[in-house]
């Protein structure tokens, strides 16, 4: 048993040491890429995938998966700059946006607790609609020119404390509140056991209809959050916002070592598997790399975490 748990702890250090050579590697191809500028902007960047990777996570640990949020993002950012082009406190229009990210988190959860429809199918569904349902609000076109003289919605995006980038202090106060509810409260011991074994979870009492949708108000909330600072980065809620998030939020969680069948993982996998995402991307485009290059390679990197998660099941 203890060689087991070694074992497992070794395979924790993986993609820690993968993210040290990756950023070995283009520090030595690029000047730019260990400069303090561009790892503040960076960890900025990556503040937006992280957070909705953190959501995945308890998604994924309880066996299910959420191809939605790109799309709550968008609808919910765009409720929110939508209040606030009309006129409605900044403070009010965030609490709105968050409450609306969490419903729609709700009623992925409800579709597959109550509804019983697969994951996979229920989220695929919520994606579609939560997307047509932007482009109807937002009649297709970018909500612009709003919340100019808001100074919260401004730091949410676009401030700084003591120099820090606000989104960096954002991401790491909720990574932290995370990792202790996974790894200190009853709930996250019974989101792993959910994960780990589903139908003696339900015989041993737990009540996992419940715990799964809290999980999915949880991933629609922090989308949200995601898509309040990315809308106050840009000062524009854009329709076609939060397109293919779920890929890297789902490519972060794998890489960071949580299985896709569940029951397995940790949030400080998925910080690193972020960071990784995160560092080819801004790499890939200091080294002047094609997007249509970059697209491949991403893929490449998802399909190499998927298999990488299928052989540790073996």
């Amino acid at each position: 048993m203890m060689e087991a748990k070694r074992k497992w702890d070794v395979k924790k250090l993986g993609p820690l040491i993968g993210l040290f050579l990756l950023c070995i590697v283009l520090s030595i191809l690029s000047d730019d890429f260990l400069t303090m500028d561009n790892w503040l902007n960076l960890l900025r960047q990556v503040s937006i995938n992280a957070l909705i990777a953190f959501g995945m996570t308890f998604v994924i640990l309880t066996g299910g998966i959420d191809l939605s949020v790109g799309s709550v993002l968008a609808l919910s950012s765009a409720i929110t700059a939508g209040m606030m082009a009309q006129g409605v406190n900044g403070w009010a229009a965030i609490f709105i946006g968050l409450l609306a990210g969490m419903a729609m988190g709700v009623l992925n959860g409800l579709l597959v607790t109550k509804g019983k429809v697969a994951p996979f199918i229920a989220t695929l569904a919520t994606m579609t609609a939560f997307r047509g349902l932007t482009l109807v609000y937002t009649d297709g076109r970018p909500i612009t020119g709003f919340a100019s003289d808001d100074i919260l919605f401004q730091m949410i995006g676009r401030g700084y404390f003591f120099g820090i980038p606000v989104p960096i202090i954002l991401m790491l106060m909720v990574y932290i509140a995370l990792y202790v509810v996974l790894k200190k409260t009853t709930f996250g011991r019974h989101t792993y056991a959910v994960g780990g074994n589903e139908e003696a979870s339900r015989l041993s009492g737990l009540r996992v209809d419940r715990l799964k949708l809290y999980v999915y108000a949880l991933t629609g909330t922090l989308s949200a959050l995601a898509g309040l600072i990315l809308t106050s980065r840009l000062n524009s809620a854009q329709p076609t916002a939060g397109t293919a998030y779920e890929l890297d939020a789902i490519a972060a969680v794998v890489l960071g070592g949580t299985s896709l069948s569940g029951g397995r993982g940790w949030i400080f996998g998925t910080l690193v598997g972020a960071l990784i995402i995160g560092v080819l991307n801004n790499g890939l485009n200091l080294l002047n790399v094609s997007s249509f290059y970059q697209q491949v390679i991403k893929g490449a990197v998802i399909l190499l975490a998927v298999l990488l998660d299928r052989r540790k099941e073996a």
